[in-house]
């Protein structure tokens, strides 16, 4: 993983707009966020890259493929995954997949579709995003929620990827990042800022929901309970909604890891993130199995069940 070291708390953010840290705190349970001074959304990738390779012992020379998500990309083109080549100087294929807070778990999926196929045995995945620049800062609603940093993994083909839920309701009515609306002098539409669209009720909703049918899916159809699991590594998106989530599922809570209070909301970061995090605490053990959980925008949900 990769932040930025300036971190930004609740009081900072009550400078900035009508709101205070044990209102933030009760809401969304977030304490700190790092933001971006200078570091780019491709820097951080390449930053994140590099620890995932140095903790895997690979160099870049022996990569098959890099897989890259952002929802916060320094440019429409190049793709955040050629950028990260170039750094990285890498000479393997490289894409992106936009699925927003859930892309991680989607860049997995397409990995094992490549393993499958033979044809790769190292492939390096990253989510790197700079939310702050796409964030409304005068939004209370919002600008509290989210941080930035990037999250990796080096992939290598095995049999410990044993299961996947993958769901798609396309639709902008619950959360939408509008792009510029450009400067074509012919263009009638609509001219939306571009900044995060959030209803915030609706969000909750589907994603407790949303958490709960992907694992219970991955229960029934692996004969497990939360018995046989290690860890539940979550998407950050708000600490109520992880709760929510383990109530109705019967899961206890210590099995779901946390550390939304520390980096906020990263969207595709933030399982990933989590992950690392989770394992250099030396808490997460080889055989251990987990199940990774995400959903956002799109909307789009997926978990996986992983033996580490």
């Amino acid at each position: 993983m990769y932040v930025p070291p300036h971190t930004v708390t609740n009081d900072d953010l009550s400078a900035l707009v009508e709101t205070n840290d044990e209102w933030i705190r009760r809401r969304v349970g977030i304490a700190e966020r790092h933001i971006a001074v200078t570091e780019s959304t491709a820097g951080m990738a390449a930053a994140a890259a590099r620890n995932a390779l140095d903790n895997a012992g690979i160099a870049a020379e022996d990569l098959d493929l890099i897989l890259c998500a952002t929802v916060s990309a320094d440019n429409v083109s190049p793709s955040l995954a050629c950028m990260v080549q170039a750094a990285l100087g890498a000479v393997c294929p490289a894409y992106d997949i936009n699925a927003a807070c859930s892309a991680f778990l989607f860049l997995l999926e397409t990995a094992a579709g490549w393993f499958a196929r033979g044809r790769a045995k190292k492939i390096l995945v990253v989510g790197s995003e700079r939310m702050s620049r796409i964030v409304d800062w005068s939004d209370r609603g919002t600008c509290v929620i989210f941080g930035d940093g990037a999250g990796a993994a080096v992939l290598g083909a095995g049999d410990g990827y044993l299961d996947s839920v993958i769901t798609v309701r396309g639709g902008d009515s619950v959360i939408k990042i509008p792009c510029s609306a450009g400067k074509s002098p012919f263009w009638q539409g609509s001219c939306e800022e571009p900044y995060i669209q959030m209803n915030g009720q609706e969000t909750f909703k589907y994603a407790v929901n949303a958490m709960c049918g992907d694992i219970q899916t991955l229960f029934n159809r692996n004969g497990l309970t939360h018995d046989d699991l290690a860890w539940i590594v979550p998407h950050q998106a708000n600490y109520r909604i992880i709760e929510s989530a383990a109530k109705r599922s019967g899961i206890p809570q210590e099995k779901f890891y946390l550390n939304i209070d520390r980096v906020g909301n990263t969207s595709s970061a933030s399982v990933p993130i989590a992950l690392d995090e989770l394992n250099r605490s030396g808490r997460l053990q080889r055989g251990d199995k987990i199940i990774l959980t995400a959903f956002g925008g799109g909307l789009a949900n997926a978990a996986c069940l992983l033996t580490w």
